[in-house]
């Protein structure tokens, strides 16, 4: 094929591409309406004004939506995802809901927001990233949420929704609330590792939520048989021991009666239910996509289901309503809609303020320093220290709940939380399943109802397993919606034990990289306890860091009783002058071996916290030595030693007499022998480091 002719077939294709997308959009849903009803709605048990209030409510959003589509052709607002046909879903189960339950919607639940009454200036303000909304610009259409109404704000990663939602109940549950919570997901999102653990930890402990799946029949464009082999994606939940359901998710009678029924039941008796609503989207999984994917014949079969033109055909025929009423309906619903982005229209658009923008990365927190509650001391062991920090926080904390593997009976696989059980219950002391991502979003989800719940990862290593939740949910959480992550993960970390790949990863630089965590990591017993406490004083989510090797070979000094150490402060390891050593964790010990061994007048900075950094510390050191090395037993590439070496680069350049110099483990995987751990870890090179630097 000639260029010209590759021309030429290139635009008819877009015209044609064109034309397609403007007749999907110039769709009139006030056709559908005409429609004979399909659907037997059985509703006795319901007053004539209930009746015409659900009608209302399925209105509300499908006129919302219309206009929305309107504005989008328009250009002024940028993004759209459609939930016209699957509205009954969402008004059915925020209907079902007490106002302060919380509901975990996603991209096609609206109704979710107007049946809460949320503003709707408010929501078109949000639509067009003005700080009138929910989120002051930071994240857009339905990625937000607000404890005003208590709707949690999702991510894009369809699963983390459900293990949220279970945190919430299970706070209900512990603190003896007659409440539910309501998640949603798509059939999509079933497919994910994190629908499964979400689903067996809810089993598990018996907790009050409804995980509603909106089986719309494409995950985007991929259908549902490329998605599961079951015939229902209820079947799922049996093969939890959960109770479950497959319905008509455009029947709003059908679902309305069977999600009051199991609300008002659940919150006498706590157990998960699994809901599959079966429905369609009339529209592209966003504008953009469109609908070609989707069979013509397919797209008429359900046009033949919506679920407002069958609702409405059925109250006309009842003579609930009459068509005076669906005029005035619509009337006035338009006329608030009007009215509504009118006033969205003269709210103020978003300054880009870069303080304001980095301000609220993290929750403000003043660190109010607390010395020791007791002027004894006792010489203990660094994990002794740990445990000690675990008992103040839990007897300081009601609230406090402490989960993972193995941490109930048995102690824990370092026997950290041995006796916890038999002190503080099994309730507050709780074994978990091995769903490491599920478990962390329980965590957040507890900490909206003032929890304080730690995590444990058994190893440092299996935090992989939670990824997502940590950087996507933890995080960002605060950043977008205002919502702060009060959770601490414990992360026993490091080599020197010869334990191998999986169990001896030094994984910080992880964590320091994502905006919204603080990272610690403490060196010796005093610290260790101390900084464990203003991780559980400090709202914002703390990756603590705990070094195995230095559990039972290291002691020293620890006041009992309750005390901190802040968090985001250095402190000087060793006085002196010849050279500055930064670093943290074990590298402190093999910073001060070294000097002893060499007979070097170095100074030793530990770090103690890796995030907020303090910088004024390694300011001072630098100054006063002109020398540095940087120090860590994470690997040399992407570690932090790197961003430490460069800041002193660009801020400290005038002040060094040399280079600065790097230790750090080998770029590879750590090795299990013992002989391969040793040439792997940076310290069998920090001497050499030290000479080469003094020599320079």
């Amino acid at each position: 094929m000639s260029e010209c002719a590759k021309i030429r077939f290139s635009i008819i294709y877009r015209i044609k591409k064109f034309i397609s997308h403007i007749c999907i959009l110039l769709i009139d849903f006030s056709s559908i309406r005409k429609i004979e009803h399909t659907m037997k709605f059985n509703y006795k048990p319901f007053s004539k004004a209930k009746l015409k209030e659900l009608y209302i409510s399925l209105m509300m959003p499908r006129l919302i939506e219309e206009k929305m589509l309107s504005l989008l052709r328009q250009g002024k607002i940028s993004k759209w995802f459609s939930g016209i046909g699957q509205e009954a879903i969402s008004v059915a189960c925020t209907s079902v809901l007490e106002d302060d339950e919380w509901i975990f919607p996603m991209h096609r639940n609206l109704g979710v927001f107007t049946t809460r009454k949320v503003p709707l200036n408010r929501l078109f303000a949000q639509w067009q990233g003005k700080p009138s909304g929910f989120t002051n610009g930071r994240d857009r259409s339905f990625h937000f949420g607000t404890k005003e109404y208590n709707i949690w704000g999702m991510i894009s990663h369809l699963g983390p929704q459900l293990s949220l939602a279970s945190g919430i109940a299970l706070a209900h549950k512990l603190s003896g609330e007659a409440k539910l919570s309501i998640a949603f997901t798509g059939e999509g999102g079933t497919s994910e590792g994190e629908f499964h653990e979400a689903l067996n930890v809810a089993a598990v402990w018996d907790l009050p939520v409804i995980f509603i799946v909106e089986n719309n029949g494409y995950g985007l464009s991929t259908p549902t048989n490329d998605q599961f082999k079951c015939k229902s994606i209820a079947d799922k939940g049996i093969g939890y021991g959960m109770e479950s359901y497959s319905v008509d998710g455009n029947n709003i009678l059908e679902l309305y009666t069977l999600l009051d029924k199991l609300a008002k039941r659940i919150r006498k008796n706590p157990t998960p239910v699994l809901i599959e609503c079966r429905t369609f989207r009339m529209r592209g999984h966003e504008e953009a996509s469109g609908t070609k994917y989707v069979p013509q014949e397919l797209m008429d079969e359900w046009a033949k289901k919506d679920p407002i033109a069958n609702y409405e055909k059925f109250l006309l025929d009842k003579g609930i309503i009459d068509q005076n009423f669906i005029d005035s309906t619509v009337k006035i619903i338009k006329s608030e809609i009007k009215e509504e982005l009118d006033v969205a229209a003269r709210a103020d658009k978003v300054r880009a303020i870069e303080e304001n923008e980095l301000a609220d990365v993290y929750m403000p927190f003043k660190h109010m320093p607390k010395s020791p509650s007791s002027t004894k001391e006792k010489e203990i062991r660094f994990i002794d220290a740990i445990q000690e920090g675990l008992k103040e926080v839990m007897n300081n904390w009601d609230k406090a709940v402490l989960m993972g593997q193995d941490i109930g009976d048995y102690g824990g696989v370092f026997k950290i939380t041995e006796g916890f059980v038999d002190r503080y219950g099994s309730e507050r002391v709780r074994n978990t399943p091995l769903c490491e991502s599920a478990i962390i979003g329980i965590a957040l989800g507890m900490s909206m109802k003032g929890y304080k719940p730690m995590v444990e990862m058994q190893f440092a290593d299996f935090v992989s397993c939670g990824f997502n939740q940590i950087i996507n949910n933890l995080a960002k959480t605060y950043y977008r919606w205002g919502h702060n992550a009060d959770v601490v993960i414990r992360m026993p970390t490091g080599a020197g034990v010869g334990a191998g790949p999986f169990h001896s990863q030094s994984n910080e630089a992880w964590f320091t990289h994502t905006p919204g965590l603080k990272v610690v990591y403490p060196s010796n017993p005093y610290d260790a306890k101390g900084l464990l406490i203003a991780s559980f004083e400090d709202p914002n989510p703390v990756m603590f860091f705990e070094h195995k090797t230095l559990y039972r070979s290291i002691s020293g000094p620890v006041p009992e009783g309750y005390y901190n150490v802040p968090i985001g402060k250095a402190a000087v390891a060793r006085e002196g002058n010849d050279m500055t050593i930064i670093t943290y964790g074990y590298g402190v010990h093999w910073a001060l071996e070294a000097t002893e061994r060499l007979g070097l007048d170095a100074e030793v900075i530990d770090l103690r916290t890796l995030v907020p950094m303090d910088y004024e510390s390694i300011n001072q050191s630098v100054k006063k030595t002109n020398r540095v090395i940087i120090l860590h037993e994470d690997t040399m590439f992407g570690g932090i030693g790197g961003e430490i070496s460069a800041y002193i680069s660009e801020k400290l350049f005038e002040y060094l007499d040399a280079p600065v110099m790097r230790v750090a483990s080998l770029d590879m995987p750590i090795p299990f022998a013992k002989e391969l751990e040793n040439i792997f870890l940076g310290n069998n090179r920090l001497d050499q480091c030290i000479n080469k630097l003094m020599d320079y």
